[in-house]
């Protein structure tokens, strides 16, 4: 008896054709629009966000997505007919975290759409027993490293000369020394190999991003990775109002204030609301400085990579002897060359000017992405899972090294730009 083979393409490489098909498209076919969100009061939400313009574009913006789903679908070897089902409801969830999370008071607060994603589906998933079909649908997977590709055309290497060498120099000190102290944390407190490097990297590099790279490269637990990005989101919160306001308790000069936020605040959102409220000096370093962090995640990333792979195998074990090249190769996830590639191209081969048309609709559809996903992880993931007793030290870990990270920060930040 015959069977036939079904064509596939490796989720990694998938996911690379698909993020330069949107930047292809992007570039030189059709700039999706940017639906309008932003809305403080009822009347607001219904003039401006149910009008009928902004419905059609939420409305074109979900075929666009469906349309580029069923092609990753289609190449990983899933069920399509499945996916068409499952994605529109998926999409809706989705566009209520967006709708809540474009409040102005939520706004104020700082609080992105991925949480919101994130409870929605947590809420969803566990009041309500989702069918298999269903569930098999859900490409968290596939959403987030879509999204990691097109966050590479953000890092624009001309950015980084410009950020100056001051900037540089603190990202790469405050990096290294707050990743290794929380990976050194982590192990002495016995915790898995997985939270170990998605902690170490959200404290130290950039948050969100960093955990979601982390996980991707070592093909981690999303119950995990949902873990570490509520840690992460809520953390934010209080450092972004409490860090301004030590600075002027203190007196810090500006300069080394900003500092201090960009290379210790784990959102670049946070970042930027929290360098706002000291100074315009201070928010203009603190954006320099959080965005050198950030050009340091793929680098990262391909590091962690290449180390899980000497040190684990598919099954998690640790390997007792170093692998081949090929197999280096073989396990190495694919995505990071795209988040290379699409930042190489947006570097050297795209012009200044088309680079700002494009930026804002890339953007929102990077930002979509990782929200999807988000919500799909809610679905999958029961609060058992998040809320149980050794959760704890994931916990307690994450605040010390973040502690950790802003006294090292501080002294760096004085050092490098006190006058």
């Amino acid at each position: 008896m015959s069977t036939s083979t079904k064509f596939t393409i490796h989720e990694d490489w998938t996911v690379v054709i698909l993020g330069f098909l949107i930047i292809g498209i992007s570039l030189f076919i059709f700039l999706p629009e940017v639906p309008f969100f932003k809305w403080t009061n009822g009347t607001d939400l219904i003039n401006n966000v149910f009008e009928i313009k902004n419905l059609q574009t939420i409305g074109l913006q979900f075929i666009y997505f469906l349309l580029i789903g069923i092609i990753g679908t289609f190449l990983v070897g899933k069920s399509v007919r499945n996916f068409i089902l499952a994605f529109p409801i998926i999409y809706f969830l989705t566009l209520i975290a967006l709708i809540l999370a474009g409040n102005a008071k939520i706004k104020a607060l700082n609080l992105e759409a991925v949480i919101f994603s994130l409870i929605i589906g947590l809420i969803i998933g566990n009041l309500f027993k989702l069918p298999e079909w269903f569930r098999s649908a859900l490409s968290t997977e596939l959403f987030v490293k879509i999204g990691l590709v097109l966050l590479g055309s953000t890092v624009i290497f001309s950015d980084i000369l410009k950020a100056g060498s001051l900037g540089l120099i603190q990202a790469l000190v405050v990096v290294l020394s707050v990743w290794y102290f929380a990976f050194w944390l982590c192990r002495k407190l016995k915790i898995d190999d997985e939270l170990t490097l998605m902690i170490s990297s959200a404290v130290s590099i950039c948050g969100v991003s960093a955990a979601i790279a982390t996980s991707g490269a070592i093909k981690g637990d999303s119950k995990k990775l949902s873990y570490v990005i509520s840690i992460v989101l809520v953390t934010a919160i209080p450092m972004m109002i409490f860090m301004p306001m030590i600075a002027k308790y203190f007196n810090f000069p500006e300069e080394v204030t900003g500092a201090w936020l960009g290379g210790s605040i784990d959102t670049s959102g946070a970042v930027v609301a929290s360098g706002t409220l000291v100074g315009e000096t201070a928010l203009k370093i603190s954006t320099i400085v959080k965005f050198s962090q950030n050009v340091l995640l793929g680098i990262v990333a391909f590091a962690i990579s290449i180390y899980w792979t000497y040190t684990h195998n598919k099954s998690g074990e640790a390997l007792e002897s170093k692998p081949s090249l090929y197999v280096i190769w073989e396990r190495f996830p694919k995505f990071v060359i795209g988040f290379i590639g699409a930042s190489i191209v947006f570097s050297f081969f795209i012009t200044p000017e088309t680079r700002e048309t494009v930026k804002e609709s890339l953007k929102n559809i990077q930002g979509l992405w990782f929200a999807l996903a988000f919500t799909s992880i809610g679905l999958e993931t029961n609060f058992k899972d998040l809320l149980q007793n050794n959760s704890k030290k994931p916990l307690i870990t994450f605040l010390i090294a973040q502690l950790f990270n802003i006294i090292i920060t501080l002294i760096i930040a004085f050092l490098l730009f006190s006058k």
